[in-house]
Parts: structure tokens; sequence; C-alpha cells
């Protein structure tokens, strides 16, 4: 029996140090060449990442950069699934780095599983030891708590997956929501959940990504997710998660009590005794990363924990008094800025 015809949407922008790699992974998959389709889609790069992307995949048949205009990644991965000639279609961050046997085993996955969409684990890299901390973080349950997509040792029933595959008329049943700069992939997701469609994340179906190697990076990327969870679980109420009100709440918790310390004893042991819980949770979590992990990034992780925690549950904060002053009837609401 022939295999199914897959086609990989990769989504750039300014990505010169890492989409090179990207598609080096792709071209070196083993499936046949014939039977893969590449479009990359370049969100008006400012930097040399076009001329890269051009020089790797010349040569290859089924290859192909083009534009977007709309610069947003849910644009460029609309646009490859409208021209994808795959029977099986992937979204690729620019980011990432795809294992040998990715495309092989997803589509194994799907056919054995019967999942509208199947992905892999994220498996963070990061460079110095800032960038391991916030790598290790980003798979610990205690940095992400249930969400089991990031850190799957079996093939699992999950609510989202990191690049997400399915059958070609699945994603052009549901596609993304062009509005959603961030979070799209999750806001697709709830939609197939809320279908009734199932999401199956399988370890065999293997990739990396570079995450932030900084903290101001790591704070900027989850206040910013943050913030546009609260439109997605908006129009997702189903989907919402225990895991997910941890952050806020416990950002309003300390805020407040920070507040009450101004003016009462009673307030300065309240916020006393919240830091120094949250402080021995992370550093038991740090002392259970891991026993790679190497020294600076393991002692870091504490921070890195915070740094997280805190930016994200801010970010759902200032999403829901956004929310709450901008909501126009009936819709999805003013999306907040990028």
């Amino acid at each position: 029996m022939q295999q199914p015809t897959v086609t990989l949407v990769v989504a750039m922008r300014n990505e010169a140090a890492h989409i090179e790699a990207c598609l080096r992974s792709i071209l070196a998959q083993d499936y046949p060449p014939d039977r893969l389709e590449v479009l990359v889609f370049d969100g008006r790069s400012t930097d040399a990442s076009r001329s890269i992307a051009e020089a790797a995949l010349d040569g290859r048949t089924l290859a192909r950069v083009l534009d977007n205009p709309d610069v947003i990644q849910a644009a460029a991965w609309n646009r490859g699934i409208d021209m994808a000639s795959g029977d099986v279609i992937g979204i690729v961050s620019g980011h990432a780095t795809l294992g040998l046997g990715y495309v092989a085993s997803a589509v194994a996955a799907l056919e054995r599983t019967g999942a509208t969409m199947v992905g892999g684990p994220v498996h963070a890299v990061g460079e110095g030891a800032v960038g391991t901390a916030i790598a290790t973080a980003s798979v610990s349950p205690f940095g992400v708590g249930g969400a089991r997509h990031h850190y799957a040792t079996e093939a699992v029933e999950v609510d989202t997956v990191f690049m997400g595959l399915c059958r070609a008329e699945d994603y052009r049943r549901h596609r993304f929501d062009p509005r959603m700069v961030r979070n799209q992939d999750d806001e697709l997701s709830y939609r197939i959940l809320d279908a009734g469609g199932r999401i199956v994340c399988d370890p065999a179906i293997m990739s990396t990504y570079a995450s932030r190697n900084s903290f101001g990076g790591l704070v900027r990327q989850q206040c910013s997710y943050g913030r546009w969870k609260v439109l997605v679980l908006r129009r997702h109420p189903r989907q919402v998660r225990v895991r997910q009100l941890i952050p806020p709440t416990f950002v309003a918790a300390l805020g407040g009590s920070a507040g009450l310390a101004i003016v009462s004893h009673r307030g300065r042991r309240l916020f006393g005794a919240i830091v120094a819980t949250y402080g021995c949770a992370a550093g038991l979590a740090a002392l259970a990363a891991p026993a790679q992990t190497p020294i600076r990034a393991r002692a870091l992780l504490p921070a890195v924990f915070g740094a997280m925690h805190t930016a994200y549950g801010a970010g759902i904060l200032a999403g829901l008094m956004r929310l709450r002053r901008e909501t126009t009837p009936g819709g999805i609401g003013p999306a907040p800025r990028a």
C-alpha cells in the first residue's frame, strides 16, 4: 500500500538563526521525497531568513518559499492548508528541528489511533545556563502543570499538542483563526475537541524547539501567552482546566498580600507565607529536574519557575481586565496587542 502524501507548512519570520536547521531536518526525513511537500511562508523577514530558506530547498522538488504578507503564523498556516497537495498536513515552527522519523511516526499515529490530530511532546533546548533552565522548566510538570503534551512518555490523549498534524480534510474543516496572534494552535485544538474530535500526543513524533534564552524573553512570551489564553478560554469555556487558573490565582494572592503587607502585620505574614511556600515548591521541583541538568541551570530553575508563572498569571489577569473593558457583543473581542 502506498504511503499517503504529506505537506509540511513552515511559518517563519526573522528566523535566520534557526531556519536552516529546521529545513535540513525536514529534508532528511526517512519518508519518500516524492510524497513529502514543503511549503515555507515568510512573514516579511528583515533578516536573511528567506535567502537561507531558498538555499536550503534549492533543487528539491515539491518545495517552495512563499510570501506571508499578513506576517502572523495563523495566516501562514491557513495559506499552506489551502495550497497543500498532501493527504496529511502538518504545521512546523521555524524554531523547531524534526527528528528523522517525525513524518513517518505521525502518519502511523494517525492511522493507528484514528485521532483527528496527532503530535509529539515538546523537547525544548536552550543556550547557556539561563536558556537551559528555561528549556528544563518548559517540560517540567511543576512548570507547565498538567499539560501532558510537554512531557508525555507514552501515547496519550491531550487537549492540545505541539505542531499538530491532521488529515487534510480535517485541517480544511477547522483552519486557524486569523485573529489569533498567539495561542492559535490551542484555539484550533479546542474547536476540534468541541466538535467531538480526539488529539493524541505520541513521543515517537520527535522534535526539538529552541526556547528563549533570557529572562526578558521568557517574561514577554509568557505574558503574551496569558493574555491571548483569555480569548481562547472565553470561546471554549468547556476546555477550562484547573491548571490554567492556578497562575492568575497565585499572582492575585501575591499582589493582594503585598498590598496588605504595607498596612498590616498580618498581611506581611501572609505575603511571607506565600513567597516561602512557593519558594520551597520551586526548590523541590529544581531538585527533581533531570540528572543531566547542569548545576548552574538547576540553580536558576526556581527563579525561572517564578518568572514563568508570574508572567503567565499576570498576562491572564491583564487579558481579563482588557476583555471586560473592550469586548464587543457577539464576537471574540478586540485582540490584545502582540
